[in-house]
């Protein structure tokens, strides 16, 4: 019997060989870039909220305090005590050295990656106890029962944030500007230079005195 029809072709082989190979490096590419495109939005996902801004009123985005602000802020604040809120909080950096410091602090934050990060912070800190994080949006938010309140804001917002604060805040609150002043207040004080400038600010000079009836029943005797 002839093996000439069990014989098998040389070039038909290499052929088959050769798609093989190309279909596994076609695969593999497909593979790679599935894990590289998933990375990538993985990765978005988890550092996105932290370096872009979240919507609120006013763009108020998150640029971390630095050493020498926090410093500062603590610093002009060393005589008080009491509730301290920090308006955007970020990731809770200056809210936790206030706890630690010895207030009750409170950190109001729209972006909510960073409001449960900040938790996650305070209570690896040790400080949870004495902190508390919350989304909202801060324009939404009375801080009437603040005593000491610490902003990092932006010049768009500062004019309606003093209306705001002047309205809500009682006689006693103290207001630490951070980065960017007040464009009408005037500080009591002032501590650090640059961007890590902050500028204190008393309630009692900015709130407008409160008269009572009978300091308006004696204007209207004194005009008639």
């Amino acid at each position: 019997m002839s093996d000439f029809g069990t014989e098998s072709n040389p070039s038909t082989e290499t052929y088959k060989q050769g798609s093989g190979e190309g279909a596994f490096k076609k695969r593999l590419g497909i593979v790679a870039t599935c894990v590289v495109g998933g990375s990538l939005v993985a990765l978005y996902a988890v550092t996105g909220p932290f370096v872009a801004p979240a919507l609120r009123k006013v763009c108020l985005p998150f640029v971390p305090a630095t050493t020498t602000q926090i410093k500062n802020v603590l610093n002009v604040l060393k005589t008080r005590s009491g509730s301290l809120v920090d308006i955007g909080s970020g990731d809770g950096r200056i809210v936790i050295a206030a706890a630690k410091s010895g207030f009750k602090a409170v950190g109001f934050e729209l972006n909510p990656w960073l409001v449960w990060y900040s938790r996650y912070k305070a209570w690896r800190e040790g400080v949870h106890h004495n902190t508390s994080f919350y989304i909202s949006d801060l324009w939404k938010v009375s801080f009437s029962e603040y005593s000491n309140v610490v902003i990092f804001g932006v010049p768009q917002m500062m004019e309606q944030l003093e209306v705001k604060l002047q309205t809500e805040l009682q006689s006693s609150a103290k207001v630490v500007a951070c980065r960017f002043p007040f464009p009408t207040w005037t500080p009591d004080d002032v501590a650090g230079e640059g961007i890590d400038t902050v500028w204190v600010y008393n309630a009692k000079t900015f709130k407008p005195p409160i008269r009572n009836d009978k300091d308006s029943e004696r204007q209207e005797l004194a005009t008639n």
